[in-house]
């Protein structure tokens, strides 16, 4: 005899449909400019947007994709999308058109779906470079239908969680590999839901967490939605990050949990009425995505509190190979707090060098880690014979480790730069850059910056005779990669710097521009 579903794993899907049916008239999600939803009201939204995404042709073979800011439908339909389960490619509302059109093309999206009152024309550009694309809008549209209008012509149905199993994927990232070309990250259940319960376990939430939610909900801030209902707590939405906003935020609803990035943080700081607000509500505040400044974060702690508490991962191990909890921040220890914590007890993780070996207490080696958080690998066969290598994923960050085994973050074997949370691709600038008739040589390297962590800066060399304005070649990257991605500075300069075998030698500019 055989018992089929006996000892089948829950996954997301899962995990959401029973907790949307427990405790139904709990106060669950709150918005400034509108109504407060319980949970019954979440479970009813998200079986309307299943029926509206289904309706217009949507199932376990599309794609679907969001341009949106924080509303309450990026979670509606997020939560669709799991359900049915079709496939969930966020595109980042910052991109440009060029690499927005890379991911839709790449992962051959089906259905964008956008806020009408900020991104209608992106969505228009989208779909005249790719007119067999469906879209759908988020409130009143000239160019599709009206998805919140589609919803609600639909009556609630009982939500019924597919089955599937770990390696199932239901979300693709797309991330930079060592040439600067977006890469796909594919998402199993089974790592969603393994960060997921470390989520839970491993973090400290208060009882009850009433969270604010200002960082995207297509990306790491939508993680913060399920600790709030699993633990019957609230969960405010605001738009976007505004410091002003946040701080009242945080006085009016008495916050008690946020996640926020090193950036926003510096932000709050550094907010000219920033100590007439009341803060004392806040318990714990996790931030992450990038490095943040030890001093800036020795500030935060004596001028706030004791709440910050670190996580560590990347979008192949999200967000949980290592934790620094609130009580291991000490104010006093410079190099304890430039640390991103202690292994994660479900995820093995080491230190390797050059050759694959454990290295020792002190000694620098980069971060690997083996578990069921890891992801299944990349599209291309070629990347994952790189990155899991000796049979652990290679995470690209440098790390030692102190005797009491917390680990600090020294360097990145790749060249990747963190930039206010945002990772960007020096060769992807460079070949912008490199696009002016004037220019014969650039190398873009990450310099530190107070605010943003890391600051892009490009060192050109021209050709002879010819000149360009730092103003232009800043101009040019802002037009073809977003804002984000422009330098901050550009150094003209005789030559650059070479390796032995002829590359651009960026550790030696990093230390030559570093001060």
């Amino acid at each position: 005899m055989t018992y089929e579903n006996l000892h089948r794993p829950l996954y997301g899907a899962d995990v959401l449909a029973n907790a949307l049916n427990n405790y139904p008239d709990i106060p669950l999600l709150r918005q400034l400019d509108g109504p407060t939803l319980s949970v019954r009201d979440m479970r009813d939204e998200t079986s309307r947007y299943i029926q509206a995404l289904e309706s217009v042709g949507v199932t376990r073979e599309s794609c679907v994709s969001m341009l949106a800011s924080n509303l309450p439908e990026t979670l509606h339909i997020g939560h669709a999308t799991l359900m049915i389960p079709s496939l969930m490619v966020p595109i980042h509302a910052m991109s440009s058109l060029a690499d927005q059109l890379n991911i839709v093309r790449d992962a051959g999206v089906n259905v964008l779906i956008f806020e009408a009152a900020r991104f209608e024309k992106a969505a228009a550009d989208i779909k005249r470079e790719e007119p067999d694309i469906v879209l759908l809008s988020v409130g009143p549209s000239e160019i599709a239908p009206d998805i919140r209008k589609l919803a609600a012509s639909f009556e609630p149905r009982k939500l019924v969680p597919p089955v599937i199993d770990g390696d199932h994927v239901g979300r693709r990232s797309y991330s930079g590999g060592t040439t600067g070309k977006p890469k796909a990250i594919p998402a199993a259940a089974r790592s969603g839901q393994q960060c997921a319960m470390i989520i839970q376990a491993e973090w400290e939430w208060p009882a009850p967490p009433h969270i604010l939610s200002c960082a995207p909900l297509t990306h790491a801030g939508g993680t913060m939605f399920m600790p709030a209902l699993l633990k019957g707590g609230t969960f405010l939405i605001l738009p976007g990050f505004n410091p002003e906003q946040v701080l009242q935020c945080i006085q009016d609803y008495k916050i008690n949990c946020m996640m926020l990035v090193p950036t926003m943080i510096y932000a709050l700081l550094d907010h000219p009425r920033f100590d007439e607000f009341d803060l004392s509500s806040l318990e714990s505040v996790f931030y992450g995505a990038s490095l943040m400044n030890p001093v800036r974060l020795k500030e935060a702690i004596e001028r706030i509190g004791p709440v910050f508490a670190q996580f560590y991962g990347q979008a192949e191990a999200p967000m949980v190979l290592t934790y620094f909890r609130k009580a291991d921040h000490d104010v006093n220890d410079m190099n304890r707090l430039a640390s991103c914590g202690l292994p994660c007890p479900y995820v093995r993780l080491e230190l390797h060098d050059a050759d694959g070996n454990e290295v020792p207490d002190g000694e620098p080696g980069e971060i690997v880690a083996q578990g069921p958080l890891v992801m299944n690998g990349y599209l291309d066969e070629e990347l994952n014979k790189e990155v899991f290598r000796g049979g652990w994923l290679h995470t690209g960050d440098v790390a030692v480790r102190d005797p009491d085994g917390f680990l600090r973050i020294v360097d990145r074997v790749k060249d990747m730069i963190v930039s206010g949370g945002f990772n960007i691709y020096p060769r992807e600038v460079e070949m912008v850059i490199a696009e002016h008739p004037a220019v014969a040589e650039v190398a873009v390297i990450g310099v530190p910056h107070e605010k943003w962590g890391e600051a892009v800066k490009a060192v050109v060399v021209t050709k002879p005779g010819q000149d360009v304005a730092e103003a232009d070649l800043i101009a040019a990257v802002a037009s073809a990669k977003g804002n984000y991605q422009a330098p901050k500075s550009v150094e003209f300069v005789e030559s650059i710097p070479q390796t032995p075998v002829g590359k651009p030698d960026k550790k030696a500019l990093r230390a030559a521009f570093a001060a």
